[in-house]
């Protein structure tokens, strides 16, 4: 089993990195229990969130239908576990019907957390990523692949985008 190391964990060990010495070396440490957070307040969520989920799960492998860090993810099921689980939102599970979702935007008008589409197996939004900035979009890519960041400057890219679509956050 793989542990995922998240915006939490971090903060907590890098909390417990620079607290002070205990002192009474000799006193039992007590560690809290991990914080069980259930929901993401939609009304404090933004993109940089969702972008912190998705950079959580770099290096991920792909498996198609997956929708889980366990399993492994598709396309589509890595971008709804990065909404679900760093914006509280769900959405559709293929990438055709998340391309019925949201506003339709021109690339010259994308924003990091932006949904993009490609044209991958000869069919309109057969693919998606998350839009990083910089032309960058993150994504799982295809089966023998990895969770990666990609360039949309890329030829292949280029000849296959789409469109994109930006999901509302409230």
């Amino acid at each position: 089993m793989r542990i995922i190391p998240t915006r939490l964990t971090k903060a907590l060990l890098v909390a417990a990195l620079l607290a002070p010495p205990c002192a009474n070396a000799d006193e039992p440490i007590v560690v809290p229990p991990p914080l069980q957070v259930s929901f993401v307040d939609r009304a404090t969520a933004t993109a940089q969130d969702a972008i912190d989920q998705a950079m959580d799960l770099l290096g991920i492998r792909y498996r198609r239908g997956g929708t889980s860090p366990e399993a492994g993810f598709d396309c589509s099921g890595f971008v709804s576990h990065v909404f679900r689980e760093g914006l509280g939102l769900i959405l559709p599970r293929s990438s055709k019907e998340m391309s019925r979702s949201g506003e339709i935007i021109g690339q010259e008008d994308l924003r990091p957390g932006d949904l993009v589409f490609f044209n991958t197996m000869r069919k309109a939004f057969s693919h998606v990523g998350i839009y990083l900035g910089d032309n960058q979009f993150v994504h799982a890519p295809r089966s023998g692949g990895r969770v990666r960041i990609e360039d949309l400057r890329d030829g292949y890219w280029t000849k296959r985008f789409n469109g994109a679509r930006r999901v509302k956050l409230e």
